[in-house]
């Protein structure tokens, strides 16, 4: 078949969005039965609900039985707005961007807590700061896994056991995707809708024994929100780690997120999440390989994401071409492929560079991907051709 013929075979499920991002295979309505509509969060049906929304998320990321865990408003934004007006300011801080939202976490740093002592350490899309030139003697804030540039950090070797500072890394397109260091981690946050495939407005947070000691010891100069206070009378709320959550979950979004884990134990645990996202990204690397016209975003695939998967247009298809058009040529292939109903939401992230973004994560079937490669190609030579 060449390039521009109509491929016959579509995706199954043609939801590849970064987020909400696609629901576990299979998925239905009807996994929201045992939902206790009407009823209190606060009431016990309502705690033994969130208390095993926590308990089995400990377990799949085989968290540490001293870190504490704990469901939050709004998401991972929320989650990460708590930590960062809760626990910086104590000491100096290097901010890491190398994508939209960890550019966002410094102008909230800079701007708005307005801290003194503030590093910025920035990349472009598609790359990693120089991780050696990293202060541990400072806190650090860093995305794990860059969403809107495809881009992750390696590993944990670059963050010592012996760091006075505290790690906050925001792992919302991470968890459950990747494996995560616990020991190098001091605070962790991600979002229900994110590689699970969950419904929204539900954070979560990881907090480890200095991240609460740090808590406990330590009062911001500003005054904090209730919806982010953490503690009482200098001691952690040990309550928001059991289920007492400091807003009103959706019940329907817990049992949703209950299903999701009860499906992600059943194909294998947190290894097989791993496998099935790096198996999707395999299919696309070998199909860039072999790609006149595609690339992957991150160059380098010792830190390539498996989950939200970057894709540029070979910048010498695009000479002559300004960068409103060359927007416009990549939003015009991620449109036809929607109008086709084939993948929907996969145009690159409104600060990124112009490009695809698909989501590879573990809820996202092979097959799916190797239906929609070929798509693209066509999608490609059908706007192509408008430009010749």
């Amino acid at each position: 078949m060449t390039r521009s013929q109509r491929p016959s075979l579509r995706p199954l499920c043609p939801n590849f969005s970064s987020g909400p991002c696609a629901k576990r295979p299979g998925w239905t309505p009807a996994a929201l039965v045992g939902t206790p509509a009407g009823r209190s969060h606060r009431a016990k049906v309502g705690k033994a609900k969130l208390a095993e929304v926590l308990d089995r998320s400990r377990a799949l990321l085989g968290l540490p039985d001293d870190y504490r865990i704990g469901i939050v408003p709004a998401s991972d934004t929320g989650a990460v707005e708590m930590v960062l007006w809760s626990l910086l300011g104590a000491r100096g801080v290097d901010m890491l961007a190398w994508e939209s939202f960890g550019a966002g976490w410094v102008s909230d740093v800079q701007k708005q807590l307005k801290l003194p002592d503030v590093r910025v350490l920035r990349a472009g899309y598609g790359q990693l700061p120089d991780l050696s030139q990293v202060d541990f003697s400072r806190d650090v804030v860093f995305t794990w896994n860059g969403t809107t540039s495809g881009v992750r950090v390696p590993d944990g070797d670059w963050i010592p056991d012996d760091r006075q500072g505290l790690t906050i890394a925001d792992s919302t397109s991470a968890a459950f995707a990747m494996d995560l260091p616990w020991s190098k981690l001091d605070v962790v946050t991600w979002s229900w809708q994110k590689v699970l495939g969950g419904e929204g407005a539900h954070g979560m947070l990881v907090l480890s024994p200095r991240a609460v000691a740090r808590l406990e010891s330590y009062q911001p100069a500003w005054p904090l929100p209730k919806i982010f206070r953490m503690t009482s009378g200098g001691k952690l709320i040990e309550g928001i780690f059991k289920g007492d959550t400091i807003n009103t979950p959706s019940m329907l979004a817990v049992e949703d997120q209950i299903d999701a884990l009860v499906w992600a134990e059943g194909v294998g645990g947190l290894p097989a999440l791993i496998a099935r996202s790096r198996g999707n990204l395999a299919v696309i690397e070998d199909w860039v390989a072999a790609s006149d016209w595609a690339e992957f975003l991150a160059g380098d695939p010792a830190v390539r994401s498996w989950t939200s998967v970057c894709l540029v247009i070979k910048s010498a298809l695009f000479l002559g071409l300004a960068a409103d058009d060359q927007a416009a040529f990549a939003k015009k292939i991620a449109a036809l492929l929607d109008k086709e109903g084939v993948a929907y939401d996969i145009a690159s992230y409104r600060d990124a560079p112009a490009g695809l973004r698909l989501w590879a994560g573990a809820t996202i079937e092979r097959e799916d991907v190797v239906r929609l490669l070929p798509w693209l190609d066509w999608a490609y030579a059908q706007v192509a051709a408008d430009y010749r």
